[in-house]
């Protein structure tokens, strides 16, 4: 089955400048084109599309994902520097999801502490809580 650009366009959430815009940096290698120059994607495009984005979305440059795309293209004996793209990328999600971490800690610490603060009228801390909130930010451990 082939899908015209704004099929894809809808399918994907995606706009059709992005699309045309992937097409014109490298990106979007397989994509056929009619006799009068239109864009044909196939379900082919549509899984690359998807790991194109996924890619995007973790923050990996597009000159990264340009160089996995033509990996891609090359063939099997790529797979090693394709893994380790991944295998990067993957650490770097692990890193942010941990700090990403952190911050909800504190951000559910904090909505504790008001939510006390509104049952009791008041924002003080006695000195031992005082003393657990400061260990828990030297400490990252929320």
């Amino acid at each position: 089955m082939t899908y015209a650009i704004g099929e894809i366009a809808e399918k994907m959430n995606l706009s059709i400048h992005t699309l045309r815009y992937y097409d014109k940096e490298g990106l979007l290698l397989f994509v056929q084109r009619t006799e009068n120059g239109r864009r044909v994607f196939s379900d082919r495009d549509i899984i690359l599309l998807s790991t194109i984005e996924c890619l995007k979305a973790t923050g990996m440059p597009l000159k990264d994902i340009r160089q996995y795309v033509d990996w891609c293209v090359e063939g099997a004996e790529t797979i090693p520097q394709r893994y380790e793209l991944v295998k990067n990328q993957k650490k770097v999600l692990e890193d942010q999801m941990a700090q990403l971490q952190k911050m909800l800690n504190a951000i559910n610490y904090k909505c504790e502490f008001y939510k006390q603060a509104l049952e009791t009228g008041s924002t003080e801390l006695c000195e031992s809580d005082r003393k657990e909130w400061a260990e828990k930010v030297v400490t990252g451990k929320f």
